[in-house]
């Protein structure tokens, strides 16, 4: 069976890709099952150009296929931020909490109509010779809430829900968070590429 490593030591995140990618037949592995390497400074200022360098960075560090991703939150009322740098959105190392509190603190005096938000996800996945075999985007649009809701989930999923819905990322299942989500609809598209033997050669 082909491998492929999942560039990430988030376990929330490790968790939700190979839940959406259950049914390719791949052994998945994450960045844990390897000795540490330091992560690259990502220095594009693009979902994709973030998630192809992570994914060339690190199937060149271990010899192996590697899935890579860079995802962002886009908030309207802030013109689009905090965007790319959504992971050091309160500094290298705040944590999910941190940066949540700090997105609210900004958006307090913003009315519910004006809190339009949306996800973003790039997808690559790299060879060991550094080939890029496959990019992909997905988006989710929503709105921003007023406080935290839901302890699923990771990142600012507690205070964002999604267009349709009544609840967060934090408090819908996983089940319908992983058919509607940003990753969830790059994660579609890299299932076809997947099951195609092409790739494993």
């Amino acid at each position: 069976m082909s491998r492929l490593v999942i560039a990430t030591h988030n376990p929330g995140k490790a968790h939700e890709i190979g839940a959406m990618l259950g049914t390719v037949t791949v052994e998945l592995l994450t960045l844990d099952s390897f000795e540490h390497i330091p992560a690259p400074e990502e220095t594009e200022d693009s979902y994709e150009g973030n998630a192809i360098l992570k994914a060339r960075y690190y199937a060149q560090a271990l010899n192996e296929n590697v899935l890579a991703d860079d995802s962002g939150l886009e908030v309207s009322a802030l013109g689009g931020q905090p965007g790319v740098h959504s992971a050091r959105y309160s500094g290298p190392n705040a944590s999910d909490e941190d940066r949540r509190l700090k997105l609210l603190h900004e958006l307090e005096s913003v009315p519910s109509e004006n809190r339009d938000a949306r996800f973003v996800c790039s997808v690559a996945v790299a060879n060991a010779k550094q080939e890029v075999l496959f990019v992909a985007e997905g988006t989710c649009r929503g709105q921003i809430t007023f406080q935290a809701r839901g302890s699923s989930g990771f990142g600012y999923d507690p205070i964002f829900m999604p267009t349709g819905y009544d609840k967060t990322f934090g408090e819908l299942s996983e089940e319908i968070k992983n058919q509607i989500s940003h990753r969830a609809n790059a994660l579609a598209k890299l299932r076809g590429f997947l099951a195609d033997e092409k790739w494993r050669a």
